[in-house]
């Protein structure tokens, strides 16, 4: 159960200011309660080294907090909270490419508007993703038929034992579905071993719209723009995701709150057998990726509520908060409804968000 909360107070010690007992609803875009023992705000990579040479933070577990949008909290964390706000935007035109360098503390959407201002596209997809630019890789994020992996170049990571940082090329990251070496606890991951304090991405030359997607396709069709240009593309996305997506400012979310399930050929062929109008997209590799939110409306759970955590009304992969959830009622939601979904079809939806 979360303490009430109590005014934070603030001390600096050994060069670090640490804000304690710090209210995290603000800083979770599901607004749940919790409270953070101790909180450090990064706006500098040199906060992180201070942190690991702090006498009594450097030998204390860490948890690092970009946007809060990926995260369900369901108890105090007692562990050090890194705020991840390191600025900067910046971009470098190459040959064959632009290279655009951004602080791990900027807003991931602000990066996307910032570029396509300075005349780079590439990013456009990606569009009205929340969370920070210092979480995107870790959650290999993803919309409208690009993931973060096809536009990384490197990361910049600083080791939470030793202070000491590595610049990491997108090939070393093991990327995959919503998931990286960040996110990853075994053999060689990283989760909790390091932070990220500056992102670079490549957007390549020339520019190719990726337009293989059902609603920018109705878009297209919509409007009579056979060849949208980047901007085009952004302001598409921003409208689709506006339109499916609740503002969190106005309805705590996490957006999407599970995973779109891969199954196998022959899984598909026998539950469309069952269910023809099932939602489901070819994959490279002969496996098919369906649609979760599919799966959950055919179960009936759209509308439907635990406590203050709800399912979102106009689209099934949302859950949202109407007003005074809990981190508790969020898990209790969201694992009635992988019940339901394994019941009936057969197959475990994974949640996208850290549950902490």
């Amino acid at each position: 159960m979360q303490s009430p909360a109590i005014p934070p107070s603030t001390e600096r010690r050994e060069g670090v200011v640490i804000e304690h007992d710090v209210n995290l609803k603000p800083y979770n875009t599901f607004g749940l309660p919790a409270t953070a023992r101790r909180l450090v705000r990064i706006r500098e990579e040199l906060d992180v080294r201070r942190v690991v040479d702090h006498p009594e933070l450097g030998r204390a577990p860490k948890f690092v907090l970009g946007g809060g949008s990926n995260l369900v909290l369901t108890k105090d964390v007692d562990a050090v909270v890194l705020k991840m706000e390191i600025q900067g935007l910046a971009v470098e035109e190459r040959e064959d490419c632009w290279i655009v360098e951004a602080g791990a503390g900027v807003p991931w959407h602000e990066a996307v508007a910032w570029s396509l201002a300075q005349g780079v596209p590439g990013l456009e997809n990606l569009a009205l993703i929340p969370g920070t630019v210092g979480a995107a890789p870790v959650q290999n994020i993803g919309a409208y038929g690009i993931e973060l992996k096809d536009r990384l170049e490197n990361v910049d990571v600083v080791d939470l034992t030793t202070g000491r940082r590595v610049t990491l090329p997108a090939s070393v990251c093991r990327f995959g579905y919503r998931d990286s070496v960040f996110k990853q606890t075994g053999y060689g991951g990283l989760a909790g071993k390091s932070v990220i304090t500056k992102v670079r991405l490549r957007c390549p030359k020339p520019w190719q719209p990726q337009l293989g997607y059902l609603d920018l396709e109705r878009k297209m069709a919509d409007t009579g723009i056979a060849a949208p240009d980047a901007r085009q593309v952004f302001e598409w996305v921003c409208e689709i995701r506006s339109a499916k997506l609740p503002d969190p400012a106005r309805i705590g979310n996490a957006g999407s709150f599970f995973k779109n399930p891969v199954v196998s050929a022959e899984q598909c062929r026998d539950i469309i057998a069952r269910d023809p109008h099932i939602v489901h997209y070819p994959m490279a590799d002969g496996s098919f990726k369906l649609a979760a939110g599919w799966l959950i409306d055919a179960c009936g759970w759209k509308g439907k509520s635990v406590g203050g955590a709800a399912v979102y009304e106009k689209q099934a992969l949302v859950l949202v908060n109407r007003g005074e959830a809990r981190g508790a009622e969020v898990v209790t939601l969201a694992r009635a409804i992988q019940e339901s979904v394994y019941g009936r079809f057969g197959i475990r939806l994974e949640p996208e968000p850290v549950v902490v």
